[in-house]
């Protein structure tokens, strides 16, 4: 496997990409596909390039969790990264990959801000501040080479993620008045790809034995889903159980949303009163999980129903991944930005509820009618 061209790179070295796609990349390596290997651009600081050069680029992932009600506890290895780069002191490297006749993806988790241009950034910098920024002048790179075009797989929880950066790649090559003919380059031979990425990812649990050889131990949930839209006559992407590619994601976006990201906010108006501090600790209490059984089986998944793939399974696999025995997920960590939340994850539901059966919804307007307790109160 230590021989297989770098034919990914990837921007963003954290937990949940090596637990997701850099994972299934190595497991679809072992399966003789010869997906390739993982280049890992780190833009923020230097600490995770280190470790992951250190290691040489393998690290383990304990999957845990329920799964079909049964228990799963195992160790997953991953050695899918040859190198990481720090793109502040190695950007002429990250050009020279950028320029590799092997290079056919590029795989990006760049958070909420990700996408956000920085004003300052200017074509002849090395790098530019911004994700776009670097993102269009590797493009162009390899568009002046004479490289064909790459697939884009960007993991940022943005609706039309692909279409919304290819945008932002676009404007961003008109500001900075660079070829119309990259821009056709960028637009027609690169394929973007729009995703939805699920999967719940953890830090290792402390005194763990692997931790001391393994300071990229990670752990993650058994449940993993990667949607990736497919464009006509474009495929091209490897195999894994996890993937599953579509005529359109939006489906799985809106039910990822209105389900299972809805069940995380609604539920704090239940458990933050009652003084809880974890989704399974508030899921295990048996008026809370009566109450948000309800919430999703007569309010959520009729209002949906018809526009999402297996809501009510989804729904019940939601209310299983709750339950993780291993994952510590903290309800402060939900609670952040609560009142934007309730207007994407919750409003949308409650107005559809509405205009569907001619009645208002009793549990949603009651999650969403909820204040929360102030951060210690």
């Amino acid at each position: 496997m230590s021989q297989l061209p770098e034919t990914v790179l990837q921007f963003g070295s954290g937990k949940f990409l090596r637990a997701f796609a850099d994972l299934f990349i190595h497991q679809a390596n072992l399966e003789g596909q010869e997906v390739g290997r993982v280049v890992v651009v780190q833009s923020t600081g230097d600490e995770r390039a280190r470790l992951l050069n250190r290691q040489g680029g393998r690290y383990h992932v304990l999957v845990r969790g329920l799964a079909g009600g049964n228990t799963v506890d195992r160790t997953e290895p991953a050695a899918s990264i040859s190198r990481a780069l720090v793109a502040a002191r190695q950007w002429p490297e990250v050009l020279a990959v950028a320029r590799s006749p092997d290079l056919r993806y590029v795989i990006s988790n760049t958070a909420e801000v990700g996408y956000t241009l920085d004003p300052q950034d200017r074509p002849g910098d090395a790098p530019p501040r911004s994700f776009p920024g670097k993102l269009l002048l590797l493009l162009k790179e390899r568009h002046e080479a004479g490289r064909p075009g790459v697939t884009l797989l960007p993991c940022e929880l943005f609706e039309g993620n692909a279409d919304r950066l290819l945008g932002i790649v676009l404007d961003l090559a008109r500001s900075w008045d660079l070829s119309e003919v990259l821009a056709a380059w960028i637009r027609t031979e690169c394929r973007w790809r729009n995703t939805l990425v699920d999967r719940i990812v953890g830090v290792a649990p402390a005194g763990h034995p692997l931790l001391e050889a393994d300071a990229l131990l990670t752990v993650a949930e058994p449940f993993a889903l990667w949607a990736v839209e497919a464009g006509e006559g474009k495929g091209g992407l490897f195999r894994h159980a996890a993937i599953q590619e579509t005529a359109d994601v939006r489906p799985f976006f809106l039910r990822k949303v209105r389900i299972l990201n809805a069940a995380h906010t609604a539920l704090l108006c239940k458990a933050l009163p009652r003084g809880l501090r974890t989704v399974r600790e508030a899921v295990l209490d048996p008026e809370i999980a009566d109450w948000l059984t309800r919430l999703l089986f007569d309010e959520i998944i009729p209002t949906v129903r018809g526009r999402v793939e297996a809501a009510e399974e989804f729904a019940r696999q939601t209310l299983e991944r709750f339950r993780n025995p291993f994952l510590e997920h903290k309800l402060s960590d939900i609670a952040a930005y609560h009142d934007a939340k309730v207007q994407i994850r919750l409003v949308p539901t409650r107005r559809e509820f509405v205009e569907k059966f001619g009645r208002t919804p009793p549990l949603l307007d009651e999650a969403i009618a909820a204040a929360l307790p102030a951060p210690g109160g």
